[in-house]
């Protein structure tokens, strides 16, 4: 047993010398006064963990004692037991009153007292790291709604660069996309499930729904629903009451009362985990939430914008998807094009993240030479309008703002038969767990960084990357 410390205050010493005799037995470090004014300033002091107080002292009894212990800030929590040759049941109330966890009569039996001290220490201990925890747990809410908030704004002048009100390209997919945002415009409320691979644009798709719609003026809400940690979700999504757990300090509201009025974007729909679906499901079907710790539900305007590149038909004959679920937020279906069947878009879309980053650096816009473009036009592009842009940003800055050529251009043809032929080290010299690691980090090294590419590459799931590798999480899209 670890050593705790034992404040016993009793005006008798013979009851002093048999408490802490017994206590000290057991490992404790015990303190021992005399009267409740001593007891007072040695707690204050020595903050122990455990206060044993006679009920019956000069000057300050043990109910005083008690009552001075609990509304101190710094003691308050220190569970109080109360000794006592008194026997009356208004005693015994008033003591639990006075904020006691426990009473223990004299005579005292050794075997009582040293099995209560050591419940009500196991109890302290777990409260104490039950409360460390649910204010971890506080904390890294707050952290992740302030992050989801700045990632929104990021994500706000990303989408204005590329253009809301038009898209980037004229190709008959974009101008599909761009009918069906117009369609969805006077449609408010209408749930849209946006299909299409990573890096397609799928967030700027659900951020122009929402900016033609009439709800532009309210906010919008962007989740990654693989981010979010199975213990955070109820209180991220609907929220928690002040005082619900230990640790909630104050009322907060959930991802559905922040875009009330607005809407909610739940990227990577296909990834949710089935418990949240089925509250998910519920808040869709009555328009109300209940936080976590109220009695009550609350109202809540929201139209749900859902993106997925995951087959969820599939998912659904699997069992990993809810069926009724899919048919809620597919109420109208938009699907992103990969970039490589709107090659006719390819020499807009370079051109305009060249004009972007060239009036970012202060730079003239380069030209691209008909080699360079050909190059990149018979090119998959696996990371779709993503990778393009990041290997437009790249060529600016390996071309000096002179003309882009074929050199400048870093295009990378990974293919999942080029990752798993990867040498791997032997079961020999690694274990399976090290050896998963170091596949998904291989994988991760030839998507550069691109957790879907990642994924597709080695054909698992997103989560089972994020759960090897969680600060990829936070920067997730």
């Amino acid at each position: 047993m670890s050593q705790s410390r034992i404040l016993i205050a009793d005006d008798t010493s013979a009851n002093l010398s048999l408490l802490s005799h017994v206590l000290e037995k057991e490992g404790h470090e015990i303190l021992a006064v005399s009267n409740g004014a001593d007891a007072l300033k040695v707690a204050a002091k020595a903050q122990p963990d455990l206060v044993m107080l006679d009920v019956m002292m000069p000057g300050h009894d043990g109910f005083y004692v008690c009552r001075e212990l609990k509304a101190d800030l710094t003691t308050r929590d220190i569970p109080v037991i109360f000794i006592t040759s008194r026997n009356d049941m208004e005693s015994i109330v008033r003591g639990f009153q006075m904020g006691a966890v426990d009473y223990i009569h004299k005579p005292f039996h050794a075997g009582e007292v040293t099995s209560r001290v050591a419940t009500h220490l196991k109890i302290s201990r777990l409260t104490q790291e039950l409360q460390h925890r649910n204010q971890e747990l506080e904390t890294e809410i707050s952290l992740r709604q302030n992050a989801e908030q700045r990632l929104s704004t990021m994500a706000s002048r990303e989408a204005r660069h590329w253009g809301l009100g038009g898209f980037v390209g004229n190709s008959p997919h974009l101008r599909h996309i761009l009918a069906d945002i117009e369609r969805l415009q006077h449609f408010g409320k209408t749930s849209v499930l946006i299909t299409g691979e990573s890096g397609t644009g799928k967030e700027l798709v659900a951020r122009a729904i929402h900016h033609h719609s009439p709800r532009s003026a309210a906010p919008f809400i962007p989740v990654n629903c693989v981010a979010v940690p199975g213990e955070l979700a109820e209180s991220l999504f609907f929220g928690h009451m002040k005082g619900s757990f230990t640790g909630a300090t104050s009322d907060r509201k959930g991802y559905f009362e922040l875009a009330d009025g607005g809407t909610l974007f739940l990227d990577e729909i296909g990834d949710m985990p089935a418990a949240l679906q089925a509250k998910l499901l519920r808040v869709l079907e009555d328009g109300e939430v209940t936080p976590v710790g109220a009695t009550k539900s609350r109202r809540v305007d929201v139209r749900v914008l859902s993106a997925t590149n995951a087959n969820l038909p599939a998912k659904i004959g699997s069992g990993d998807f809810r069926e009724d679920l899919f048919y809620r937020l597919a109420r109208y279906t938009v699907a992103t094009p990969p970039l490589r069947d709107r090659r006719d878009d390819l020499p807009l879309l370079a051109a305009h993240f060249l004009g972007l980053f060239a009036d970012e650096t202060g730079c003239i816009v380069p030209a691209i030479t008909p080699e360079a473009m050909a190059r990149m036009k018979s090119h998959a592009f696996p990371g779709n309008i993503r990778e393009l842009k990041n290997v437009m940003e790249r060529a600016l800055i390996l071309s000096s703002g002179k003309s882009i050529t074929i050199e400048h251009l870093q295009l990378f043809a990974v293919t999942h038969q080029e990752v798993v032929s990867t040498p791997l080290p032997t079961a020999a010299s690694l274990d399976l767990e090290a050896a998963e690691y170091k596949l998904i980090q291989h994988a991760l090294e030839q998507s550069h960084g691109n957790v879907a590419e990642a994924a597709r590459l080695l054909n698992v799931s997103r989560s089972r990357i994020y759960r090897k590798f969680p600060s990829l999480a936070s920067g997730s899209k």
